[in-house]
């Protein structure tokens, strides 16, 4: 491609002549990506697609800038970019930083950042050269987390660290709906509000512009699509279309369930060998997680079913259709996104009397915290039994306390020794 042409299209993207909004501010993000340059290491943004990894990306640049870094020292490529062409190779990476330094004249060592690189076959040798001779900071992002994971395992083993995006917390979406919880008095005073808006985030998600937008339905779709397309069908060369769109839609339908790969090949008629490829693809995008049953052997905990969990609440109930009866699953949904987002190593726990722990907690070698999802607690029989589930895993781990997770209700009661603190979701999610 010729040079002027390449300056061209990164003068788009990059602040050398003009300003970029970069929307609000993900503050915690910024931070992990700062942290991880001054150790010295590559910094790797994951996520699923429009989860904000390159807003975050130019979140921090600007933010850079603002402290005192010459912007000609930062470069931005996008490589979802059209203009580059189909066929990207290391060649183009290399031809774009070799024009960026020749027309821009760096004066100090650059940032680069490069936003979706796994579409360049080989990028990995190309950071881990820049890496290695100290010639720039290195920021990377992708939407593939085995991509990603298997290139850093061959070239950029101890030189990187991963930082995991997700669609917004429900402390972001507070903030991005004005309401921003500092205090507990905060909490106190926007109490109402708080509550009004827990019902969107379980409605519509939170995937930053879909928060934004008014048109949320037809946005979420259009993600769901296109998440299948380009992170699955095209990345991994998929030609059995109906079958894979048949499988995803059949794990957004059942969320927070056991699922097994040979109960599926009966209902779906698709082989074994299929569902298990098509599953691993669909996590690979960040789509779907596959949460195994917590087991000392590892024999165990694969040959036991795994509940499937989904990137975002609003992104299942556009395409599932169905959201007021389903208001448990949905929650559980949630309280398993934020646990991973904190950074848990979370499993579900069931007994052989078939009682069960939505989540069990692992901290080394011990499990540390039990919790249980139930939405209502009108029902007797309903309230019993996840107690009892509940009780099952506390004393299985000998847990002094437990938690329950409702819609409003909260308080703290004694069972047979063990608390169980009751706590109300929008609560436990601003914890």
């Amino acid at each position: 491609m010729e040079k002027a042409r390449l300056i061209e299209i990164l003068s788009d993207w990059n602040f050398w002549d003009k300003e970029i909004t970069t929307g609000i501010e993900r503050r915690t993000y910024i931070e992990k990506v700062n942290n991880a340059l001054k150790s010295g290491q590559v910094a790797t943004i994951v996520g699923a697609r429009r989860s904000g990894k390159s807003t975050i990306m130019k979140q921090y640049l600007k933010e850079i800038v603002k402290n005192g870094v010459n912007k000609k020292n930062t470069l931005f490529v996008n490589f979802e970019d059209p203009r580059f062409g189909a066929d990207l190779s290391i060649e183009i990476l290399q031809q774009i930083y070799e024009v960026y330094i020749e027309f821009l004249e760096p004066d100090g060592k650059p940032y680069v950042f490069l936003d979706e690189v796994q579409h360049i076959k080989g990028w990995e040798k190309f950071v881990r050269s820049l890496h290695e001779r100290d010639a720039a900071y290195s920021i990377v992002s992708g939407s593939s987390s085995k991509l990603l994971s298997e290139e850093f395992g061959t070239a950029l083993t101890g030189r990187h660290i991963t930082i995991q995006v997700f669609p917004l917390g429900f402390d972001e979406f507070l903030k991005f709906k004005g309401v921003e919880i500092k205090t507990n008095l905060d909490m106190i005073s926007h109490r109402h509000a708080i509550q009004r808006f827990l019902r969107e985030y379980m409605g519509f998600g939170a995937f930053p512009k879909v928060v934004l937008s008014e048109d949320k339905s037809s946005m979420l779709r259009d993600y769901y699509d296109d998440i299948l397309s380009k992170d699955v069908i095209v990345k991994h060369g998929i030609k059995s279309h109906g079958k894979l769109m048949a499988l995803s839609k059949f794990y957004i339908t059942n969320i927070s369930s056991p699922v097994s790969f040979n109960s599926i090949k009966g209902f779906l008629d698709i082989p074994l060998h299929t569902i298990e490829r098509f599953s691993y693809y669909l996590s690979y995008s960040y789509l779907f997680f596959f949460v195994k049953k917590h087991a000392y052997s590892l024999k165990e905990q694969e040959k036991n079913p795994r509940k499937v969990y989904c990137i975002d609440a609003g992104l299942r109930n556009a395409i599932s259709f169905r959201v007021s009866e389903d208001m448990g699953k949905i929650a559980e949904n949630i309280v398993f996104l934020e646990l991973t987002r904190r950074g848990e190593e979370v499993y579900y726990w069931k007994n052989g009397r078939q009682r069960e722990t939505d989540f069990v907690i692992r901290k080394g070698m011990k499990i540390a915290q039990a919790i249980q999802v139930c939405w209502s607690l009108d029902d007797e029989k309903t309230k019993k039994r996840e107690i009892e589930g509940l009780m099952e895993a506390m004393r299985e781990f000998e847990l002094e306390k437990g938690f329950m997770i409702t819609e409003d209700f909260e308080g703290e009661e004694m069972v047979e020794g063990r608390k169980i603190i009751y706590m109300a979701l929008w609560k436990w999610l601003l914890e």
